[in-house]
């Protein structure tokens, strides 16, 4: 079990899920190494995108089925649940409140818990292999990961309704034709255009990437008066900014 760093130009790290942190990505062993290793990304100031990729057959496969077995024969299934998700849920706050651009390479099986962390990330491109399950119902467990908050953001209240409750399997293609994800391309371009992405999106100022992913991440919990004061206080600060003051005077000189 191991999770593999990559750093790339302009700052781009990539992040590989591979044996176990990727079929069984969410146990007692693998979480914490594949949380740490985000993190370090994330509160890395010479990284600015991330992108997040598994191995094989797997981007991330959520839980390891065993492991719950084993909980459950020790009468431990809520502990276990609780210290799972102690890990995970906070990271994935992290992810949408940092700077840092992180892109989901989704190679292959993104389910459960390992669906809320692509779902988590700004944006998500596919191999033709990739899959979105919930998988959840199945199991007989309610969802966690966030999907329940991101998935109908993405694609709407009711075909998430359908995607849980039928407990749908979702094709690279049928998730990106829902919205929930954003690009599929052919798997031995996968890598470099989830690179490309991350190149391409985290290219702008520090503030410009942390307040417009700030911003996006609560609008839809705002009435538009507060939001508009939120969005003044933001620009407002932006405008003591380094980048501000550079990005006019280059726009000056295109003049």
């Amino acid at each position: 079990m191991t999770v593999e760093v990559e750093d790339r130009e302009n700052g781009i790290r990539i992040v590989r899920l591979t044996g176990a942190s990727a079929s069984k990505s969410f146990s007692r062993e693998s979480l914490p190494i594949i949380a740490k290793t985000i993190d370090q990304g994330l509160n890395d100031p010479e990284v600015k995108g991330m992108v997040i990729t598994g191995e094989g057959k797997f981007f991330s496969a959520g839980a390891d089925i065993h492991a719950f077995q084993e909980a459950i024969d020790a009468n431990d299934a809520p502990q276990l649940i609780r210290d799972l998700t102690n890990i995970l849920h906070p990271l994935l706050v992290r992810m949408r409140q940092s700077g840092t651009i992180v892109v989901g390479a989704i190679n292959g099986a993104a389910a459960g818990g390992g669906l809320g962390l692509a779902l988590a990330c700004d944006v998500r491109i596919a191999s033709p292999q990739a899959k979105l399950a919930a998988s959840y119902a199945s199991i007989g467990l309610s969802p966690d990961g966030g999907t329940t908050w991101l998935l109908p953001r993405l694609v709407g209240e009711q075909r998430s309704r359908s995607f849980f409750f039928e407990n749908q399997i979702w094709s690279a293609e049928q998730a990106k034709d829902a919205g929930a994800i954003d690009e599929v391309v052919e798997t031995e371009q996968l890598l470099e255009r989830s690179v490309e992405v991350a190149s391409n999106w985290s290219k702008w100022g520090g503030h410009f990437r942390e307040a417009t992913k700030h911003l996006l991440h609560v609008q839809s919990q705002n009435d538009f008066e507060t939001h508009l004061k939120h969005e003044q206080t933001l620009i407002e600060a932006a405008g003591t900014t380094p980048d501000f003051k550079e990005g006019v005077i280059a726009f000056l000189k295109r003049e």
